[in-house]
């Protein structure tokens, strides 16, 4: 996916990014948006792989726009919502909009920020994001991305949000340019969307970030991230990816620090924390088992070795199986006690 050439001017491009509680601020804005509206709108709201979306529906009928979920390329047009198809990322090119089978975004696809980044690596400065309720910071990378190629960045105001996690995050690491409530959103968008300086916002990436951006588009766009060179994008990290467990690097972007394996998955530091969390869990309860089908081995052979008149031994294998219980008890206790092992909000 190549960046636009430089002197072309962009159609201009509206994403927006949500998920758990986005749904009825992400109708109310499209309910309040013109038949003429004058942008592209690409949605992104985290869902389900494995079940049917009926956002384009519901959209279909909360406005006058025409709505399209995303299954094979299309071409991009002015008063057109996109919407992304369950486990599918959504890219934007300069022409055209397209699904993708890229790596997850923490622990998401389609993902907030793989929207975001991409439509920022196309159209630059004439691309507003828009980002509403939602649990942990996907979208926050995304923002951040679009401000520094000159985009503009709206944030739904966290007090209205049913889950201001996704909201709060972006407003702590980037400098958006609204925070409204969103039967306020529709009005602004048009009002960027007309000023006669639209577009023109200056960019202030590097040449690094430029090179690192070009990378991860590409990574989403089912490109190798390994073979692209991802582990020279970022400091060595000394985690490896809950997905695939494979090498990752920390990325830095202002203040916010993320992470990336060399296959491809990208997790936020809170997302990466929460997969660490279930890990955690994970290998206590498999630890359980274990020593559980070891309690079962022992008593079979006690019970085989009793049959046989091995006195002794059954005694012996009944001991050990007694010694097991006690020492698996603990970890029970530990997987129950409150606080033990930190949660983290799961969509």
């Amino acid at each position: 996916m190549d960046a636009r050439p430089p002197g072309q001017k962009p159609l201009p491009v509206v994403v927006v990014g949500g998920s758990a509680g986005a749904l009825e601020p992400l109708r109310e804005l499209v309910a309040h948006l013109p038949a003429d509206f004058p942008a592209a709108l690409l949605v992104v709201i985290h869902c389900p792989p494995d079940l049917p979306s009926y956002l384009p529906q519901i959209l279909q009928s909360a406005g006058s726009l025409p709505v399209s979920a995303v299954q094979q390329p299309a071409a991009l047009e002015s008063g057109h919502i996109y919407v992304a198809p369950p486990n599918r990322h959504l890219l934007v090119g300069r022409d055209e909009v397209r699904p993708s089978r890229g790596p997850r975004e923490n622990r998401s696809r389609p993902s907030v920020d793989v929207l975001f980044r991409s439509a920022a690596y196309t159209h630059r400065a004439s691309v507003i994001g828009v980002l509403l309720s939602g649990m942990l910071g996907d979208g926050t990378s995304g923002l951040w991305t679009i401000k520094r190629l000159g985009g503009q960045a709206i944030v739904q105001h966290p007090e209205e949000a049913l889950y201001p996690s996704m909201p709060l995050s972006a407003l702590q690491e980037v400098a958006v340019d609204t925070i409204l409530p969103v039967r306020d959103i529709a009005g602004d968008l048009l009002t960027r969307l007309g000023a006669p300086n639209f577009g023109q916002g200056a960019a202030e990436m590097d040449e690094h970030e430029w090179r690192r951006l070009q990378l991860e588009v590409s990574i989403a766009d089912e490109g190798n991230a390994f073979a692209g060179g991802i582990l020279t994008g970022g400091d060595p990290s000394p985690f490896t990816c809950p997905e695939c467990h494979g090498t990752m690097v920390k990325i830095q972007e202002g203040r916010t620090l993320r992470f990336r394996c060399h296959t491809g998955h990208a997790y936020s530091a809170p997302a990466l924390l929460g997969e660490l969390h279930r890990a955690a869990e994970a290998n206590l309860w498999t630890t359980v088992r274990g020593m559980e089908e070891q309690v079962m081995l022992l008593d079979h052979l006690a019970k085989h070795a009793a049959e046989a008149g091995q006195l002794h031994t059954a005694e012996l294998y009944r001991s050990e199986a007694a010694a097991v219980r006690r020492r698996i008890e603990p970890l029970r206790r530990l997987l129950w006690q409150d606080g033990a092992l930190p949660v983290q909000p799961v969509e």
